[in-house]
């Protein structure tokens, strides 16, 4: 009997590293193991996956739409929300009972607040896709003090409260595995990049690539103020940045940096692989991340990142000055500085980038698909289930 799988997340039509790397591994679980995998959606309902799924994947939408809420001012969203949350738990609760999965695995979103006082059988996993100091920190800044701290606080041991209940819990590196000392179910698996491509760089192009949605997380901003110092010092090399979002605040710093001539803005694409390998150099320009899977998709293309050593996932990843750079958190000057070390230094460049794609082999999902069957196989084993 195959073993059946339900995820639950909120919708899949958005261009974002959790949507992907699912989409990834329930295409794999389904098409390689032949798992039955049903995947249970609150939002976007009458739009499409962003990223290709497989057609042995059943998708069920609730139709609960949660983006609604975001109408109301803040502090009128309680009783809404509240509403939905309880008509959310009936109908995934009916749900699961009538599909009896042998696994449930919330990606822990609205659904983290009830899935284990759920009776149907199932072993329940949370999957952090995220890391612990950047979730649920309702943009507080580090303070320690304030309305927003203090509900960013409860929030999180609200959190952990529910994760003590799921059989295991999934982080995706070793630097925010240790910061859950509250629990003892926590455990580490890598993002998978989907593919390990035939093609590379050479390393040989004046280009350099960077990706990723335009908001304040992924620190365009920081890149373009590095890049006005590397094209002043290199101005034959061009910056090419990829990702959905807003634009506009970008395209005017690109005017006010005079960096027009050397720095171009795309639309994001499904596969970075053709434009990877007409590059260089990856930029990682992050504030905080989850894991940085373009990361690893950029180091399997053979190109060398350099990139802050945010939380989390570069420093997992990239062993400094061997097969990337990293440099210190939101550091302009010094992230332009090596930059132009890499430019300037091609043999270094193309060794590194080497290097970089040996790493990347161990992030294929035949690679990381191991240690899910595993985790899997160990819940399951002596646990009766009733299918």
């Amino acid at each position: 009997m195959a073993i059946k799988i339900v995820y639950c997340l909120p919708s899949l039509h958005l261009v974002g590293g959790m949507e992907k790397v699912l989409t990834i591994k329930a295409n794999y679980f389904a098409e390689k193991l032949g798992y039955d995998v049903t995947i249970v959606l609150t939002d976007g309902k009458d739009k499409p996956p962003f990223f290709k799924l497989s057609d042995k994947i059943k998708v069920i939408n609730l139709d609960l739409n949660y983006e609604d809420i975001r109408k109301y001012p803040f502090i009128l969203r309680f009783f809404p929300y509240s509403i939905k949350q309880l008509l959310f738990r009936k109908r995934l609760t009916e749900l699961l009972m009538s599909i009896r999965p042998h696994i449930t695995i919330s990606m822990l979103r609205r659904e983290i607040n009830f899935l284990t006082k759920i009776k149907d059988g199932s072993i329940k996993i949370g999957e952090m896709q995220f890391n612990k100091t950047n979730y649920r920190d309702l943009n507080t800044k580090g303070e320690s003090f304030g309305f927003k701290a203090l509900l960013a606080k409860l929030w999180m041991n609200q959190l952990i409260h529910y994760l003590k209940k799921v059989d295991k819990f999934v982080v995706l590196s070793r630097e925010d595995f240790e910061k859950w000392s509250e629990l003892d179910n926590v455990t580490v698996i890598y993002n998978p990049i989907e593919k390990f491509p035939d093609r590379y760089s050479e390393c040989d192009k004046k280009n350099i690539i960077a990706a990723g949605r335009f908001v304040n997380q992924k620190g365009f901003d920081l890149l373009l103020d590095s890049w006005a110092i590397v094209s002043a010092k290199h101005p034959d090399w061009h910056l090419s940045i990829y990702g959905s979002g807003n634009k506009t605040p970008y395209l005017k710093q690109i005017t006010s940096n005079g960096i027009e001539n050397s720095c171009t803005l795309h639309d994001a694409l499904h596969d970075l692989t053709d434009v990877m390998c007409e590059s260089s150099i990856f930029a990682f320009s992050s504030r905080f991340e989850g894991f940085a899977l373009v990361l690893t998709e950029a180091m399997s293309c053979g190109l060398p990142p350099v990139a802050f050593s945010c939380p989390c996932g570069p420093k997992d990843l990239i062993t400094d000055n061997l097969d990337g750079v990293l440099v210190t958190p939101e550091n302009v000057a010094e992230f332009a500085d090596k930059l132009c070390y890499l430019i300037e230094n091609e043999d270094l460049r193309k060794a590194m980038g080497k290097r970089a794609r040996e790493r990347a082999r161990g992030f294929t999902f035949d690679e990381i698909s191991k240690e899910w069957v595993s985790l899997f196989e160990t819940l399951l084993e002596g646990r009766p289930q009733e299918n």
